[in-house]
């Protein structure tokens, strides 16, 4: 961890970007029963019950000293 707070405090420099990433497992799901529509005066009704559909990543790359000092 302290190397990669090291690498932050480095001054910005546009020939070597410091790249961040991040992903984020996401559930795909699906409704089993099409929710009721609204009636006046009341909320809309959804039942709790899915269906999955499987597993998906979210990933996120940018450039983290390029944002934060302003550069883009």
């Amino acid at each position: 961890m302290e190397d990669v707070l090291e690498l932050y405090e480095q001054p910005y420099d546009p020939q070597q970007p410091v790249v961040c990433f991040d992903e984020r497992p996401c559930q795909l799901i699906g409704d089993v029963r099409t929710p009721l529509p609204i009636k006046l005066g009341s909320a809309r009704r959804v039942d709790y019950e899915y269906e999955r559909h499987g597993m998906g990543n979210v990933f996120g790359y940018f450039d983290g000293l390029a944002q934060f000092c302003g550069r883009n």
